[in-house]
């Protein structure tokens, strides 16, 4: 096993629900991701990790997803984005093809972190073990809830996430009461009409 993935191991926990990944997806990918992580995706396919609070995700799964929330931002979508992870309570997780410029999407607050990465291609696997080394539990909960969560609702499935009801964009107030198990991408797609996306404002934080 690659030494960043036994340490991102060591901090998120082990591996659910994992899927195998077909080898159409791969090659549907190969020239638009690292290779790295077509390499991570044979030999780890897509799986939840600490009892489903950080997924590895199929991309096209999530195209729609993005292009909800991406279509009125200010964001520069050539080259595309694709959704690479996510969190547990929707946090989305993008790699740009072709530059390696990196999107953090929080679903729950309409907000977002871009780190542009100047297009070296040769350092694309690098950054990869940088992303999966530097995940933290802490970085895919929210306010403390995971484990309540996962308590009172049980565990998530790979279509699932945990969702405020009604949304925080709506008022709700972000309660372990206002928690429920949710389609991950009807949620997501639901949330981007409710407010568009805005920069979190701290360009040198680099949390993906």
């Amino acid at each position: 096993m690659e030494e960043y993935f036994a340490y991102f191991l060591k901090k998120m926990g082990s591996s659910v629900h994992r899927r195998e990944v077909p080898q159409s997806s791969c090659e549907r990918y190969k020239d638009k991701l690292p290779p790295l992580l077509i390499s991570h995706w044979n030999n780890y396919g897509w799986s939840g990790y600490g009892e489903g609070l950080f997924w590895t995700v199929n991309p096209a799964e999530y195209e729609p997803v993005i292009n909800a929330w991406l279509e009125d931002s200010s964001i520069n979508q050539s080259p595309p984005f694709h959704v690479i992870a996510r969190g547990a309570f929707g946090d989305l997780y993008l790699w740009q093809e072709g530059t390696g410029s990196r999107l953090t999407l929080c679903a729950a607050y309409a907000r977002y972190l871009l780190k542009n990465i100047e297009p070296r291609h040769e350092e694309f696997d690098t950054s990869v073990q940088s992303f999966f080394a530097s995940k933290r539990p802490e970085n895919n909960d929210f306010d403390g809830l995971f484990s309540p969560a996962l308590h009172k609702l049980g565990p998530l499935q790979p279509d699932e996430m945990y969702g405020f009801v009604p949304a925080l964009a709506l008022g709700g107030p972000g309660t372990l009461n206002t928690l429920q198990k949710v389609k991950t991408i009807e949620h997501l797609t639901f949330l981007s009409q409710l407010s568009p996306l805005t920069d979190w404002g701290f360009p040198e934080i680099e949390d993906l």
